[in-house]
């Protein structure tokens, strides 16, 4: 009997409330790393962290990822799901769904989240050539901007799931606070 493949997950269930996410595009040679904003609105590159032929829960790109997180105080990971068109999981998928799994116990009670990251280091290349950046030798780059892509579809999604106010992790607001 195959195991269940677990599928993307979606903004607004238990969200954690206000403060930074940290979203990351795992492949097989580079991780990307984007944050974003306190409230949730902009995503911005972190950083590329070298993957590591460790897969334990001490190898190195587990530790720089965990190190990243606790640095921006996340509230919440975003580990991008690569997809088919089709919607089917490959390889790439099972890499990614692994690696979560391994920072998900490395982070918690943080959560760490899956989100369907079909086409986005296309995107981000296309992005990039488009302002001017060449992509030969800038793959590290390339990984970030992914990263930014998957985070910045986390935050819009969330802020259409989200309402302020209703998500558990937040805390209303008094008018002296504003």
């Amino acid at each position: 009997m195959a195991a269940a493949v677990q599928g993307p997950d979606r903004p607004g269930v238990d969200d954690p409330g206000r403060g930074r996410r940290v979203a990351i595009d795992v492949g097989s040679v580079r991780i990307g790393v984007a944050s974003s904003d306190p409230d949730g609105i902009l995503a911005t590159p972190v950083e590329t962290v070298p993957r590591s032929k460790e897969r334990g829960p001490d190898a190195p790109d587990i530790r720089r990822i965990i190190d990243i997180v606790s640095e921006y105080e996340a509230v919440e990971v975003i580990v991008g799901l690569p997809q088919t068109l089709r919607g089917e999981q490959g390889k790439a998928a099972g890499i990614a769904t692994a690696f979560a799994k391994r920072l998900q116990r490395a982070v918690e009670p943080i959560p760490v989240r899956l989100s369907d990251e079909r086409l986005t280091t296309v995107t981000a290349a296309r992005n990039l050539r488009e302002s001017g950046v060449k992509a030969r030798g800038q793959r590290p780059m390339i990984d970030q901007a992914a990263a930014v892509e998957i985070l910045q579809g986390w935050l819009d999604e969330r802020s259409r799931a989200v309402k302020p106010g209703e998500s558990s992790g937040d805390t209303p607001v008094s008018e002296s606070d504003r």
